[in-house]
């Protein structure tokens, strides 16, 4: 199975390609080479400002691949604003005009996703979501869903009579698999979708200004000759990013590895051609470390 059906009926890939943290000038060239590659998800957000060059990349794999908009799916997600950080937060009104503004930034008419990109402000994340109830009415986002959100974030949405989102994004992998969580989702029909898959590598976020809570003793580990994940890296022939991969799919997890190098971009690809067996399924589900570790600032489904 290469796609998962969230409750709208909308087909998600699991295969996606993420953006954070590649610039607006980088991101047409490295959205066509995923598309090339067979990526079929795209994933953005308002605040990673880099919407337009990933709406030129669309624009120019499409055209390249013979493909057509029904056949990419296109998340991107409302940057909700934080009192607490000094920021405005969005409104209902303006959560609509946001995603009018990503549309035109990225060239659509039209998202197949749209999320709440983090749980900040009790009230402010009930208007946000009331925003994007409105969004998916009017055809801008074929699906709504939420990143960042734990048991109680949703709660509210169910207390105050809103329609429950179709998907979470959430720091997912080996270190932070978030049991309770992703059972809860389960539970209620909410697809979970992983991002950061590639934490316990030791080559993650290691340039400069790409901050994490990552912590010594995880980097140390993850540069270990014999780790669990380079041991079934040689397994199976493939690379350990593949079987980070590899894991979350079994799982059920949509994934969205970002590269800009072409190889890398095509390895993770490349992650349907095997499968983990039970015992490293197994093994791999007594590797938990607890929370994300991919905000500094702490993980934010256990934010208030």
């Amino acid at each position: 199975m290469r796609t998962r059906t969230l409750t709208t009926g909308t087909e998600i890939p699991y295969l996606g390609f993420g953006t954070y943290l590649i610039e607006d000038g980088e991101a047409a060239a490295a959205v066509a080479e995923a598309v090339r590659a067979g990526y079929r998800h795209i994933d953005t957000a308002e605040v990673y400002r880099n919407e337009s060059g990933v709406g030129a990349g669309i624009e120019e794999a499409l055209r390249s691949e013979g493909l057509t908009r029904g056949d990419l799916f296109v998340t991107t997600k409302l940057w909700p604003g934080n009192r607490e950080w000094g920021q405005e937060a969005k409104t209902t009104e303006s959560t609509v005009t946001s995603l009018d503004e990503s549309l035109e930034r990225l060239g659509l008419d039209h998202v197949d996703l749209y999320l709440i990109h983090a749980p900040f402000g009790r009230e402010d994340r009930l208007a946000q979501w009331r925003g994007l109830v409105e969004l998916q009415r009017q055809g801008k986002a074929r699906a709504i869903g939420v990143s960042n959100f734990g048991i109680g974030h949703i709660e509210e949405l169910k207390a105050a009579g809103l329609p429950l989102p179709a998907a979470n994004q959430i720091e997912l992998h080996p270190w932070s698999q978030k049991p309770e969580l992703v059972r809860y989702l389960d539970d209620n029909g909410i697809t979970p979708i992983a991002y950061s898959s590639l934490v316990p590598l030791s080559t993650w976020r290691t340039a400069e200004g790409h901050d994490s809570a990552k912590s010594e003793r995880m980097r140390a580990d993850g540069e270990q000759a014999e780790s669990p994940f380079k041991v079934m890296a040689r397994k199976y022939g493939v690379g350990e990013a593949q079987v980070l991969l590899r894991w979350a799919v079994q799982k059920g997890y949509p994934v969205l590895p970002k590269s800009t190098n072409p190889y890398r971009v095509r390895q993770n690809a490349d992650i349907f051609g095997f499968a983990l067996d039970e015992e490293d399924m197994t093994a791999i589900g007594t590797m938990d470390r607890g929370d994300g570790v991919a905000w500094a600032t702490g993980d934010p489904t256990k934010a208030a």
